[in-house]
C-alpha cells in the first residue's frame, strides 16, 4: 500500500465520521435517525476501513509484490463502495426501493471484487504462518452481499414477526460476519504489533480452529432467525461466542505480558470487551424472550452498544495506530503523528466507556442524553486529532536528520516524564465529567427529586421507642405491595421501595414529605420516614398513577394522636391555582399566535413511511393566557398527521424523551399490542411497524395507564388512509376534537377532572377557538373535504358547519351519503371515531364550524371558514 496521503483512502472515512456526528446532533429532525446513524458508521466508515486495511494486512502477511494494476483496482473498488453507500442512504430515506437495491448492489459488487482479489493474492503467495487471517477477510467479503440482500428485503417492507427475524439475520451477517470476522482475524496479528511484543504461542492454531466454528455459528444464527427457530439462533450465538473465546485466549495472554498503555490499545481492548458483553447479552435476551417481537426489541437495545462500544472503538483504536504508519515519512514523522493521535487518550477512553455504561443502565432520560453526549465527544475527538496528526507528520518530514535526532530525544524524555500522573488525572477528569452529567441530569429532571414538602408530621407527640420497623415495598401494575403497613407508635420506619414494573416509572411520596424520587424499572430507594406517631398516607406522584390506585397507607398501632387519621388525605393533584380560573373564551390570543396547521399533508409516492415520534414534555398555550405542561409527540398536541394509502407500511420509531413512561397505539394497524404498544421508560425507544389495510381517518394515542389522562394531556393524533379512487378536491383540512382538563397554570392535566368527566374546554386541534381568530381560508365554489376525528378521551361530537350543507358523508370506513343522494347537516362521532364530509361554499362570507353539542361549542369547539 502506498504510504503518504492518499485521498481516496484517507478522506472517505473522515466524511463518514463527520456524517455520523452531524446526524447524531440533528437526529430529532431526521427521518429514520437510528437507522441512519448506525449505517453511516457501520456501512460507511467501518466498511470503507475494512476494504482499506484488510488489503494492507493481506499485503503484509502474504508478502506478495504489488502489481501495477492493484492501486487502480483498489481505487475503483473504494469509489464503488462509497458511491453505493450514498445511494443506499438516499434510497432508504426517500423510500425509493429501486434506488436502495441499486446502492446495495454496488456495495456488494465492490466487496465481492475485494474478496476475489484476496483469493487471487492467496494463490500467488507462498505458504505462510498467518495466511489464515486473510481467509477471514475472504469469508467476511462473501457474507456482506448476503447481509445486504437481507437489508434490501427489509427496506421493501415486512410485517412482524418476520421483520424482527430478518433484522436479526441481517445484523448477524453484517455485524458478526462482515465486521466481526474482520476484527477477529486482524487482531490476531495486529494486537501484539500494537503492544510491541511477540505473538503469543498458539495464536496461529487458534486462528485456524476458530474460523469454521464462527462460520457454522453464523449459519445457525441466520437459519434460526429466518425459520423462526429461536433456540437454533441462541445456539448459534453461543457457538460464535465460543469461537471468539478460542481466539481471545492468546489475545489475553499477550495483554498480560504487555498491558495496554496507549489510546489505541485501550480503545481496541475496550471494544472487544463490549463485543463479548453484547454477545452474552444477546444470547440471554434471545433465550429468555417469549416471542420474536420481544427478541427484536432486546436486539434493538443492543445495536447501539455494538456499534459505538465495539465497532467504533476497535476501528478508532486500530486507525490511531495505523494512520501514522500509513502516512510514513520515517520514524520521526510516525512518532509525531502518533503522539498527536494519542492526546487525551485516558480521558477519551473514560468518557466513551463510562458514558456507555450509564446509557446501558435504566437512568432518567436527561441523564441518558448527557451521557450520550460524553460518548459522542469521546469518539468525535478522533477527527481533530487526526487533522493534527497529518500536520505533525508533514512538519516532521521537513526537518533535517540532526533535528530529527534532537527531537526524538526530547520526545522520549517527555514520554518518560508524563504518562503515569497524566493518565491518572485524565481518568479522574473523565469520571468527574460523567458523574457531573449524572448529577446534572438528575437535578434538572423534576421527577427524580423528592415530590413534596412536609405537610403532616409523622412523629406527632409520641415518644420514640428506639426500635426500627423496616418494610420492603414493590411498585408494579399501578399498585404498591403491600399497600398498607402497620407500625407501632414511636418506632422508626424505614421503607425500601423497588420498582418491579417492566417499563413504567414510579415513586412514593408520603404526607410527611419524605419521597423516594422517580425510580426507573428495576431501581430501588430507601426512605427513612423517621419516628411514626400518627397514621399517614402516601401515593405515586407520577401524573395519573394515584388516581389509578397507587396509594399507600401507614397505620399506627397503639397510641395515635391523629385519632384514626385515614391517610391519603392530601390531594396531590395540583400545586397552584386552577388554570381554568383564567379561561376567557372571548379573549384573543397574542398577535404572534400561530394556529395549528389544519391542512392535510399531501399524499406522497412513498410506500414505506418512516417517521420518528419523540415524546416531549412542553409548556404550551391552550387558550389565550392559559398554559399547560403537555405530553406530546414531536412537541405538538395533536401530534403529526400522517397520510397514506391502503397497503402502505408505516414504521414509527417512538423515542421517550419525557420523565415518565409512555407508549403509542395506532388504530390504523391490526397487530398484537404486546410488543409495539408497550410502555417504554424514559430514554428508551421502540419501532412500531404496521401495514394500513383499511381506509379512514384513524386515531393514534398513548396507551399507558391511565390512558384517559395521557390522551387528555396531548398524546393523540390522526392518520388518514385514503379510500381507493377518492376524488380530488380543492382543499382538505383535518380537525381533531379533544378535551382539556386543566391543572394549575403551567402544569399538567388534572386527573380528578378527567375521572369526573368535567372538561374545562373542548377544542379543535388543541387550542380553544383558534380558528375564530385565525380563520381557515376557502373560496366560493371550491370543493372542500373536512376530515374530522374525535380524539376524546370522553366526549362525543356532532360536527356542523353553520350555513353549509354536506353532500358527502363518510364515517368509520363507509359512505353514509354521496353526491346527488340528498344532504346532511352534521357528522356524529363518538370518542375514537372519525370520517370526512364534503361541501362547497355558496357565497363569500364567514362560515362557523362547531360541535353541535352546544355546551362544547360554547367552551372552545368553535372555528370559522373565511370564504372569499
Amino acid at each position: 500500500m502506498k504510504r503518504g496521503f492518499w485521498p481516496l483512502r484517507d478522506l472517505p472515512v473522515v466524511f463518514w465520521f463527520v456524517a455520523v456526528l452531524v446526524s447524531t446532533l440533528t437526529h430529532p429532525w431526521l427521518p429514520a435517525p437510528r437507522w441512519l446513524m448506525i449505517h453511516l458508521l457501520l456501512l460507511g466508515a467501518v466498511s470503507h476501513s475494512i476494504l482499506v486495511w484488510s488489503r494492507y494486512f493481506a499485503d503484509a502477511l502474504l508478502k506478495t509484490a504489488p502489481r501495477p494494476a492493484d492501486r487502480r483496482d483498489q481505487s475503483i473498488r473504494l469509489a464503488l463502495l462509497n458511491l453505493g453507500v450514498v445511494v443506499v442512504v438516499a434510497g432508504v430515506l426517500s423510500d425509493a426501493w429501486p434506488v436502495t437495491l441499486a446502492g446495495a448492489s454496488a456495495v456488494s459488487l465492490a466487496v465481492l471484487w475485494h474478496g476475489l482479489s484476496l483469493v487471487v493474492q492467496i494463490r500467488r503467495s507462498l505458504p505462510g504462518r498467518f495466511n489464515a487471517t486473510v481467509r477471514y477477510y475472504v469469508a467476511a467479503a462473501v457474507l456482506l452481499p448476503v447481509g445486504a440482500g437481507l437489508g434490501t428485503i427489509l427496506a421493501r417492507g415486512l410485517t412482524d414477526p418476520l421483520h424482527d427475524q430478518l433484522v436479526l439475520a441481517h445484523a448477524a451477517i453484517n455485524l458478526l460476519g462482515w465486521i466481526g470476522l474482520t476484527i477477529v482475524g486482524t487482531l490476531v496479528t495486529l494486537w501484539p504489533t500494537m503492544l510491541r511484543t511477540r505473538i503469543a504461542d498458539g495464536a496461529e492454531r487458534a486462528t485456524r480452529r476458530a474460523l469454521p466454528v464462527l462460520l457454522v455459528s453464523l449459519l445457525l444464527i441466520t437459519g434460526g432467525a429466518l425459520t423462526g427457530l429461536r433456540w437454533v439462533a441462541v445456539l448459534g450465538v453461543v457457538g460464535y461466542l465460543l469461537g471468539v473465546v478460542l481466539v481471545a485466549r492468546p489475545f489475553l495472554a499477550t495483554a498480560r505480558n504487555k498491558p495496554p498503555a496507549s489510546f489505541a490499545t485501550w480503545s481496541v481492548f475496550s471494544g472487544l470487551i463490549w463485543f463479548v458483553g453484547c454477545l452474552i447479552a444477546l444470547a440471554i435476551g434471545l433465550a429468555t424472550a417469549s416471542t420474536w417481537i420481544e427478541a427484536g426489541q432486546r436486539f434493538h437495545w443492543l445495536t447501539p452498544l455494538l456499534a459505538a462500544g465495539a465497532a467504533a472503538q476497535v476501528l478508532l483504536g486500530a486507525m490511531t495506530y495505523l494512520v501514522p504508519m500509513a502516512l510514513g515519512g520515517g520514524p520521526s514523522a510516525v512518532r509525531a503523528a502518533g503522539t498527536e493521535m494519542d492526546r487525551g487518550g485516558a480521558l477519551r477512553i473514560t468518557l466513551v466507556n463510562g458514558g456507555l455504561l450509564v446509557v446501558a443502565l435504566p437512568v432518567p432520560s436527561v441523564v441518558r442524553v448527557l451521557s450520550s453526549a460524553m460518548v459522542l465527544a469521546g469518539l468525535a475527538s478522533f477527527l481533530p486529532l487526526m487533522i493534527r496528526a497529518l500536520r505533525a507528520s508533514r512538519r516532521a518530514k521537513k526537518v533535517t536528520q540532526q533535528m530529527v535526532a534532537d527531537n526524538v530525544k526530547q520526545q522520549r524524555a517527555a514520554e518518560v516524564a508524563r504518562p503515569a500522573g497524566q493518565r491518572t488525572g485524565m481518568v479522574a477528569t473523565g469520571l468527574a465529567l460523567i458523574l457531573l452529567a449524572v448529577a446534572g441530569g438528575v437535578a434538572v429532571d423534576a421527577g427524580a427529586l423528592p415530590g413534596a414538602k412536609a405537610s403532616v408530621s409523622a412523629a406527632g407527640d409520641v415518644a420514640p421507642t428506639g426500635k426500627t420497623t423496616e418494610v420492603a415495598v414493590t411498585a408494579k401494575d399501578m399498585r404498591f405491595t403491600p399497600s398498607r403497613i402497620e407500625v407501632p407508635a414511636g418506632n422508626r420506619l424505614v421503607i425500601t421501595l423497588t420498582n418491579t414494573d417492566r417499563s413504567d416509572v414510579h415513586d412514593l411520596v408520603l404526607e410527611s414529605g419524605e419521597a423516594s424520587g422517580r425510580l426507573a424499572p428495576g431501581a430501588s430507594a430507601r426512605i427513612d420516614v423517621g419516628v411514626i406517631g400518627r397514621s399517614i398516607g402516601g401515593w405515586c406522584a407520577v401524573v395519573g398513577h394515584r388516581q389509578m390506585g397507587m396509594v399507600f397507607d401507614v397505620a399506627v398501632t397503639g397510641s395515635d394522636p391523629s385519632k384514626a387519621r385515614s391517610g391519603n388525605t392530601a390531594s396531590g393533584t395540583q400545586s397552584g391555582p386552577d388554570a381554568a380560573d383564567g379561561l376567557d373564551f372571548l379573549a384573543k390570543p397574542a398577535d404572534e399566535f400561530r394556529p395549528h396547521n389544519a391542512v392535510l399533508p399531501p399524499l406522497s409516492d412513498e410506500k414505506i413511511h418512516r417517521r420518528t415520534f419523540t415524546v416531549r414534555e412542553v409548556e404550551r398555550e391552550v387558550a389565550p393566557g392559559v398554559t399547560q405542561k403537555l405530553w406530546t409527540y414531536n412537541g405538538t398536541a395533536p401530534g403529526p398527521t400522517l397520510h397514506g394509502r391502503i397497503g402502505d407500511v408505516f414504521e414509527i420509531t417512538l423515542v421517550n424523551a419525557a420523565s415518565s413512561g409512555h407508549s403509542i397505539d395506532f388504530h390504523a394497524g391490526a397487530l398484537a399490542p404486546d410488543g409495539p404498544m408497550r410502555t417504554i421508560a424514559p430514554g428508551e425507544s421502540l419501532v412500531y411497524r404496521f401495514t394500513a389495510t383499511k381506509a379512514g381517518i384513524w386515531t393514534y394515542h398513548c396507551s399507558t395507564m391511565p390512558m384517559s389522562a395521557h390522551i387528555a394531556n396531548g398524546m393523540f393524533g390522526a392518520i388518514v388512509i385514503e379510500p381507493p379512487n377518492l376524488p380530488a378536491v380543492d382543499r382538505s383540512y383535518v380537525l381533531i376534537q379533544s378535551e382539556l382538563y386543566l391543572g394549575a397554570q403551567g402544569e399538567s392535566v388534572n386527573v380528578n377532572k378527567v375521572k369526573a368527566e368535567k372538561p374545562d374546554a373542548v377544542v379543535f386541534n388543541g387550542y380553544a377557538n383558534q380558528y375564530d381568530h385565525r380563520p381557515l381560508p376557502g373560496r366560493v365554489g371550491e370543493r372542500v373535504r373536512l376530515w374530522v376525528l374525535d380524539a376524546g378521551p370522553n366526549r362525543a361530537t356532532s360536527f356542523h358547519v353553520i350555513g353549509g350543507q354536506f353532500d358527502t358523508v363518510y364515517s368509520e370506513g363507509a359512505y353514509l351519503l354521496r353526491p346527488g343522494k340528498g344532504g346532511s347537516q352534521s357528522l356524529a362521532l363518538s370518542a375514537a371515531q372519525g370520517g370526512f364530509v364534503e361541501l362547497s361554499f355558496p357565497e363569500a362570507g364567514h362560515f362557523p364550524f362547531v360541535s353541535h353539542v352546544m355546551v362544547d361549542a360554547e367552551r372552545g369547539a368553535h372555528g370559522t371558514f373565511e370564504v372569499r
